[in-house]
């Protein structure tokens, strides 16, 4: 049986002014221990009981060296993702997933767009160069991180309240992305193990 562990600590830090609306927004910060590779694993809040308006800056994927940077990229719904040719080759991009869509070829330099209506996992594929692969993680609300390739994570400016985590990795299996771990954020720290 795999097993991983989630080592999280959540350290609250006074802020002058506001963040929607909350004085006291925290960090929450952690470990995550996988068997088949801790790197590249997004560990979100599953549930915020609140509308967030998506960021006016567009965020980028590159495609370079004949691979997509990043490899998994964790947005907010209603985020443009910009497209970058930076290869001197031409490029596709398209994702069978949820919404479905292909963004065309174009070549080095050129730039396409697309906005992402619907919270899921977009596996983004090149149909010119098929072992190209990457992963638009399309989340409800902004509290999410990814983990360095040692498994650490933060995620910035969480109210205080009680938070359901969840994690997404290509290599979890089905139950272990379905899995919720509570932590609660305070105006203290908060230390818990998790595993799975």
């Amino acid at each position: 049986m795999t097993r991983y562990l989630i080592s999280l600590s959540a350290a609250l830090v006074l802020v002058t002014g506001t963040l929607d609306g909350v004085a006291n927004a925290g960090d929450i910060e952690g470990t995550v221990t996988f068997s088949r590779g801790a790197g590249h694993l997004v560990v979100y809040v599953a549930k915020v009981h609140k509308h967030f308006s998506a960021p006016s800056k567009h965020a980028l994927i590159d495609q370079k060296g004949m691979r997509f940077h990043p490899h998994v990229l964790p947005i907010l719904v209603g985020t443009t993702v910009d497209y970058l040719n930076s290869d001197s080759v031409r490029h596709n991009v398209f994702s069978p997933d949820n919404e479905g869509y292909n963004l065309g070829t174009w070549p080095k330099g050129q730039r396409r767009s697309y906005k992402f209506k619907k919270t899921g996992v977009y596996t983004q594929l090149c149909s010119i160069h098929p072992e190209m692969e990457a992963f638009v993680i399309v989340l409800q609300n902004p509290y999410y991180g990814t983990t360095s390739s040692s498994g650490h994570f933060t995620i910035h400016n969480v109210p205080p309240g009680h938070y359901k985590l969840k994690v997404w990795g290509k290599k979890l299996k089905s139950r272990q992305k379905k899995r919720k771990f509570r932590v609660t954020v305070t105006s203290g720290k908060t230390t818990t193990s998790l595993a799975l």
